[in-house]
């Protein structure tokens, strides 16, 4: 300070000085607030970038050329990789009734050319191939007698089977190999035409493959209320969601499974509004398995579960990115949880001493991340609405509030360590977005969502697709009727 200004304050009286102090404060206080405003940002773009598909939910996808380096939070196993010692391996076996014999004689000498043909086979070395006969449509026409009663005059036609309704149409079994094509292999149409040109000859046009889809969903509605019934009676829901273009825009893909049974359903909502509309969920008094996404816990005549996986990717981001030994000692803690559960597996509980031992060090390592990242205080500058918290904060309130959901699978051996089966109900989905893109109107992939509901529930009670599929059109879903859990 110069002098010149040292003088003019000392000809000011107390009152102004007071006010020049009290004006000054002020504006430290909003330089501080402003500066801290700016670490916040700056730290939350530093942790946007930090995060990819090991320490966070962001999916593989999104982490771009520059992959992270793949690091499981499995622990390494001591097995060799590949087939184990016992195991039933699979490999191609000559058969005793080969379809067609093809004899290959020996004429002459290939040293001397002297004729063999006379001489007896001593013995016949085998050879077998494996493979499919050219392929071609099989017309097959029904004819319907018409007659006329000698008695009454009445003119009198036979009925033609199930399934044969028009002049002219194609087959079930045609038809179930295009619904299985497109909607579990995810066939593009367009490839999926020229694939049916070239394996059988035959033109199709999309508008078929789209009406063969359409006939088939409505087939499976027995099915797929089934489906939901059984649901419903489960001990175990497994939920999550993941975005679908529809239109060019984002919608939602919701699925609610366990590990027989399979419902999806598209939704232009993502929240509670779509899980209401949807159903099941509200209805539903078991345990429901989730993320923590917020409308979830609306729901109260549920018990709730929650993810370990996504919680151990979360912990281990605090730990590499913001060197918080806490969370690295808490994730090493859920996963000895996780092996004391598949240890004591054919006990079905764990010990009393146990879970309280475990208790005890969970709530003991949450009192430790709040002593490393302490409550925020209150701005220097008042604000309105909830104070905002850093990352530690949320992950610290979560694990508090919700820590019987947390635990919940060291209580209820039914209950699953991590959501892993939803989300692997919806990885095809996402392949099928990356293979053909948005889908052209909300029917569609309603209709997908459908089919998708019925092959996965078949698929997980071990039954052959095609077969299921073909029963449908044939006016015969397979429709689970068993309580499962």
């Amino acid at each position: 300070m110069s002098e010149k200004i040292r003088e003019q304050l000392r000809q000011l009286d107390k009152e102004q000085l007071i006010d020049i102090i009290s004006d000054l404060r002020e504006e430290i206080i909003a330089l501080k607030a402003i500066i801290q405003a700016q670490n916040e940002r700056i730290k939350a773009l530093e942790d946007q970038l930090a995060k990819n598909s090991r320490n966070s939910s962001k999916p593989p996808s999104s982490d771009g050329f520059k992959k992270p380096k793949p690091k499981s939070l499995r622990e390494k196993g001591q097995r060799k990789t590949g087939g184990q010692e016992g195991h039933k391996g699979k490999t191609l076996m000559m058969v005793n009734d080969p379809t067609e014999i093809v004899c290959h004689r020996v004429e002459t000498c290939p040293e001397c050319a002297h004729d063999l043909s006379a001489l007896p086979v001593e013995k016949l070395e085998k050879r077998q191939v494996f493979d499919i006969p050219p392929v071609q449509i099989q017309v097959t026409e029904h004819q319907a007698e018409v007659k006329t009663c000698a008695c009454c005059g009445k003119v009198v036609k036979a009925v033609f089977p199930k399934g044969v309704e028009n002049t002219v149409q194609y087959g079930t079994v045609l038809k179930a190999q295009i619904a299985y094509l497109s909607t579990y292999q995810l066939l593009p149409t367009a490839r999926l035409v020229e694939l049916v040109a070239d394996f059988y000859g035959q033109s199709l046009s999309e508008d078929t493959v789209f009406g063969v889809l359409e006939t088939l969903a409505q087939a499976v509605k027995p099915s797929l209320e089934g489906i939901r019934q059984e649901l419903l009676k489960a001990d175990l829901l497994h939920a999550d969601e993941t975005g679908l273009r529809v239109k060019s825009k984002t919608e939602w893909l919701h699925v609610l499974s366990n590990s027989q049974l399979t419902y999806y359903a598209a939704h232009p909502k993502r929240g509670q509004i779509a899980l209401r509309e949807i159903g099941l969920i509200p209805e539903f008094t078991g345990t429901v398995l989730h993320d923590a996404y917020a409308s979830y816990w609306v729901f109260e005549q549920c018990h709730h579960a929650l993810c370990n996986a996504h919680i151990l990717r979360e912990l281990r981001f605090l730990h590499e990115e913001h060197g918080q030994n806490w969370a690295e000692e808490l994730k090493h803690l859920l996963l000895s949880m996780k092996k004391a559960v598949e240890t004591a597996q054919p006990v079905g509980k764990l010990a009393p001493e146990v879970l309280a031992s475990f208790t005890a060090a969970y709530t003991k390592l949450l009192a430790q991340g709040w002593q490393a990242n302490p409550p925020p205080e209150k701005a220097l500058l008042p604000k309105r609405g909830r104070l905002k918290q850093s990352t530690a904060q949320n992950l610290l309130t979560r694990l508090e509030k919700y820590q019987a959901a947390v635990l919940a699978f060291i209580h209820d051996f039914r209950v699953p360590f991590d959501n892993n089966l939803a989300e692997r109900d919806l990885r095809m989905m996402k392949v099928k977005q990356k293979i053909s893109g948005t889908f052209r109107t909300s029917l569609g992939a309603e209709i997908f969502a459908d089919l998708r509901s019925y092959i996965s529930t078949v698929r997980k009670q071990g039954l052959n697709v095609l077969d299921a599929i073909r029963n449908a059109l044939l006016g015969q879903p397979f429709i689970p009727s068993t309580h499962l859990t």
